[in-house]
């Protein structure tokens, strides 16, 4: 039993990614892409806040090792049930969005507004996934590091949802603008 402890996680995120990179297959040509210095700040966040979930490299800093709940079985299944939830949640997303997916900011060729399935419920539904899923992950880790590291993912996020609003505006215009008025952007009626 030792060894779900051990590989849950790192299995259900490289089957995340894996999928993610084969279904990148079939993306459309882009139109207009967000600049390298808006892409690198993102992925830098992106990358710290993941390997600090990961303990890597341990830092010196104590408080971040400990614990904010009760290491425990109960937390670590609460957390796996959350991460996988999470994860199927931004597929769902991913395969709606269809050719219109990009991993960077982008308008691409013939570019659609989706807000059918999850796009019903939330505007960014992929980063509501991944955040839920990586919220998932912190549950389990159950110590301070994993709550900062998912502020740094939540930040990197929020600064690229931040940008495809505006180029959603620009796009779209006032079609935009009354889905904007009639859904959350991450967390229905909240956010």
């Amino acid at each position: 039993m030792r060894w779900i402890y051990i590989w849950y996680f790192p299995v259900v995120w490289i089957a995340f990614l894996v999928y993610w990179q084969i279904a990148a297959a079939g993306a459309k040509a882009n139109q207009r892409i967000e600049s390298v210095a808006s892409g690198v700040f993102r992925t830098v966040l992106l990358l710290a806040g993941i390997l600090l979930m990961c303990g890597w490299p341990r830092l010196p800093i104590l408080w971040l090792y400990r614990h904010f709940l009760p290491q425990s079985a109960w937390a670590f299944f609460l957390g796996a049930a959350v991460t996988l939830a999470g994860l199927l949640f931004a597929v769902w997303a991913r395969v709606t969005l269809g050719a219109n997916w990009s991993r960077s900011v982008t308008i691409k060729q013939n570019h659609e507004l989706i807000t059918t399935g999850p796009y019903a419920l939330v505007r960014h539904p992929i980063y509501t996934g991944i955040l839920i899923g990586f919220l998932g992950t912190a549950l389990a880790v159950t110590q301070f590091r994993a709550l900062l590291a998912f502020a740094f993912i939540f930040l990197s996020l929020w600064y690229k949802l931040r940008l495809e609003e505006q180029w959603m505006r620009t796009q779209f215009g006032e079609t935009y603008a009354d889905y904007s008025r009639h859904s959350a952007a991450l967390i229905p009626w909240v956010l």
